[in-house]
């Protein structure tokens, strides 16, 4: 009668955990938009339900800065840039881990006019202008002049705005690679020539996940969950029916329609930003801690860091990813 009762009390318990959903905030770092569409995939699919968890996504934009909030432990997880960050919170002291990243290479590019005598990427450096916002300025203009040669005279401020870009056609600017590419041939009706910075070296993961140390310690079979659903959000997103994703989206950002949405997924897919290099075998999230080191390198030689400033251990934990998780559904949506 005991052992009948246990058993009994175990059916119970173990009914109502299935049914129970994990709550978690998940925070991006900008206003929703293709680039994002993995995460909102799973949350319209129910893929983060058959996870258990119930995931509420709060956008970022330009007047929100989401990253304060995870370390206060306000929202669960955060979608930040590159790498610079984590190396940041890591000096600082700051207590969160990579826990994966969404993207293979950073969509940060350098575009320019066609015909111009810029199809190669090392003739970007004679541009006699080159508008660059003040954060890329202090990034990865550094690394460019340092390891491409380029020179601070051809700097201008970057606001934003295409309109100087598209009135010079010897001007090179700064761009998403998956976003102003669009934009430019929407305005100027062009297709500009695209750079990216991550097939000339510049070789940080994108759209990392991060968390709360503690949480990476207490609760690990959380973030596992959390990471495996990403992935297979992503998966379906680029390969699958992505309208209920699409429709989420715009929702939460007017601003967006469909057919640009789909325009940037079509960039993602033929750039490799997010399904390529160790994605390709450790499925979406793949990273490895020789790659972040030869990033730090690069930075410290850059002059953005010194050398064993911060301790490379700290910046990510690889336990949660590379174990091929949504191969299968790739391959059975005919993805390549």
């Amino acid at each position: 009668m005991r052992n009948t009762f246990s058993l009994i009390a175990l059916t119970l318990l173990a009914a109502t955990g299935a049914q129970a959903q994990d709550k978690i905030t998940f925070a991006t770092n900008w206003k929703a938009q293709a680039a994002h569409g993995g995460f909102y995939q799973a949350v319209a699919d129910g893929t983060y339900k058959k996870y258990g968890l119930d995931v509420t996504i709060q956008q970022g934009g330009p007047s929100v800065n989401n990253r304060p909030l995870l370390p206060a432990g306000r929202i669960d997880f955060l979608m930040t840039g590159n790498l610079l960050h984590s190396f940041d919170n890591v000096k600082n002291g700051v207590p969160t881990v990579v826990v994966a990243a969404m993207f293979q290479k950073d969509p940060q590019a350098l575009i320019a006019h066609p015909g111009q005598g810029y199809e190669k990427f090392d003739t970007l450096k004679n541009a006699p202008l080159a508008l660059i916002a003040k954060d890329g300025q202090f990034s990865w203009w550094q690394w460019l002049k340092v390891t491409h040669g380029f020179k601070d005279e051809a700097l201008k401020p970057y606001n934003y705005n295409l309109g100087p870009f598209l009135a010079n056609k010897k001007a090179i600017q700064q761009g998403y690679s998956v976003a102003e590419p669009i934009y430019v041939e929407n305005q100027g009706k062009f297709k500009p020539v695209v750079h990216l910075l991550a097939d000339h070296g510049f070789s940080t993961y994108s759209t990392v996940i991060e968390a709360r140390t503690d949480t990476v310690r207490n609760k690990p079979d959380l973030v596992q969950r959390f990471v495996d659903a990403s992935a297979l959000g992503w998966v379906n997103y680029l390969y699958g029916d992505r309208k209920a994703a699409s429709a989420l989206m715009i929702k939460d950002n007017p601003e967006m329609s469909e057919a640009e949405m789909e325009a940037s997924v079509a960039l993602m897919k033929s750039q490799g930003i997010v399904d390529s290099g160790e994605a390709l075998k450790g499925g979406i999230g793949a990273m490895s801690a020789p790659r972040i080191k030869d990033f730090y390198e690069q930075m410290v030689k850059a002059g953005l860091y010194k050398a064993g400033e911060v301790d490379l251990a700290k910046v990510a934990s690889f336990q949660f990813v590379n174990k091929g998780v949504g191969l299968d559904v790739k391959t059975k949506l005919g993805g390549k």
